[in-house]
């Protein structure tokens, strides 16, 4: 469900420094990051803290919140970032945990869901691509925002999100086949 229009009310509040609004914006706003976080991250928990993560940078940045683009489409952009950036800090946490063991066998198929094995697949490829690239694919593909809230996100012109996106894509799906 997409934010009601009454949270642009309450992003430009907060960020003209309206304590009462930034509570309420953060109360406001929680499921649908959850939401978003969820689509990346195919744990609950580790969904759970990127979506605090990004409640913490909205708390934080609303101040910085130019209205350049829709709020929503500029906390879409916090939620993408803060859920790769959880992703690589879960991540390096289990290799360095993880140091000197075997790695696990691939997972079975038949007990593993689909979507979760393909969101890992999609993380790690994600990672391996420039950020500005990631972000990109990530925005469109994933969050399904529109070539104009991107372009007006990222403060770039369409014709250079199309080509990011073209370029990421690419080498994502280079990366998945080498999987």
């Amino acid at each position: 469900m997409p934010l009601a229009d009454g949270i642009e009310d309450l992003a430009t509040a907060a960020a003209r420094g309206d304590p009462g609004a930034v509570d309420a914006l953060l109360a406001a706003v929680r499921p649908e990051v959850l939401r978003l976080c969820g689509r990346l991250l195919p744990n609950r928990e580790d969904a759970e803290e990127a979506c605090q993560d990004t409640l913490l940078a909205v708390a934080g940045g609303i101040g910085r919140f130019e209205g350049r683009s829709s709020f929503h489409t500029w906390l879409y952009r916090l939620a993408a970032n803060r859920s790769r950036s959880t992703y690589r800090v879960l991540r390096r946490r289990w290799l360095v945990e993880a140091a000197g063991a075997p790695l696990p066998e691939p997972p079975d198929p038949r007990r593993t869901s689909v979507v979760a094995g393909t969101r890992l697949d999609l993380l790690d490829a994600l990672d391996s691509v420039r950020p500005d690239l990631a972000e990109a694919i990530t925005l469109r593909d994933v969050l399904g925002l529109s070539y104009r809230e991107i372009a007006a996100a990222l403060g770039l012109p369409e014709g250079t999100v199309k080509s990011r996106l073209h370029e990421a894509r690419q080498q994502v799906r280079q990366r998945l086949s080498d999987g």
